[in-house]
């Protein structure tokens, strides 16, 4: 684990390659509940942490001495509110994810809803969400040429990640669905329905 400062209000705790995703998540849970005098915000990502704390309640020491002594929950213990997703599976890209897996497009519907999913952490868009827990058998490479133009409420894949657009923009992932459920919603308090830690299941609509 590596603690860096970030600015004069800011931590950026980097767990490396070994540590991954288990691993921020793990600290994320653990700084969360109950949340440390003086920490304000935590930003999980793929393999950093960023605690932004008030500098008038803890300092960039004391607070570098607790991250450092903090131990992650471990990923089977972690459980946060379970949201589930009804999804349309009728994605513009099914077709062909089932012939790249050997699976077929059932095989690939019945994979990516038996799995439990986690929100690892946020980005590219407000509400979107990467969800970990996606199967290795679905582990693929982004489109070789991106779309111009993807609808909001796409389900895809990319890599080792699941994740849902939450409004109509360009990307790359393989589109095997889609979904009703508003992701960002600016007078929902948070207005993100997918924060980390949030645990998705994806039930198939007919």
């Amino acid at each position: 684990m590596n603690i860096r400062r970030c600015g004069d209000q800011a931590l950026l705790v980097d767990v490396g390659d070994t540590g991954g995703i288990d691993a921020v998540l793990g600290l994320y849970s653990a700084l969360s509940d109950p949340r440390p005098d003086g920490v304000t915000e935590l930003v999980p990502a793929a393999r950093t942490l960023l605690v932004r704390f008030d500098p008038a309640v803890i300092g960039a020491g004391e607070l570098a001495e607790l991250l450092a002594g903090t131990e992650p929950v471990p990923a089977q213990a972690m459980r946060g509110a379970l949201v589930e997703i009804p999804v349309y599976y009728d994605g513009a890209d099914l077709a062909e994810v089932g012939k790249h897996t050997g699976l077929g497009a059932d095989g690939v519907v019945e994979m990516h809803t038996a799995a439990e999913y986690t929100v690892a952490f946020g980005g590219f868009a407000p509400g979107f969400g990467y969800l970990t827990g996606l199967h290795p058998k679905l582990h693929l490479p982004r489109r070789a040429t991106p779309r111009t133009h993807v609808p909001a409420g796409a389900v895809a894949i990319a890599g080792e990640f699941t994740g849902i657009y939450p409004r109509s923009s360009p990307g790359g992932w393989q589109l095997v669905g889609r979904t009703e459920v508003p992701l960002w919603d600016p007078a929902r308090r948070p207005p993100a329905l997918l924060r980390p830690g949030t645990r998705i299941r994806f039930r198939e609509v007919r």
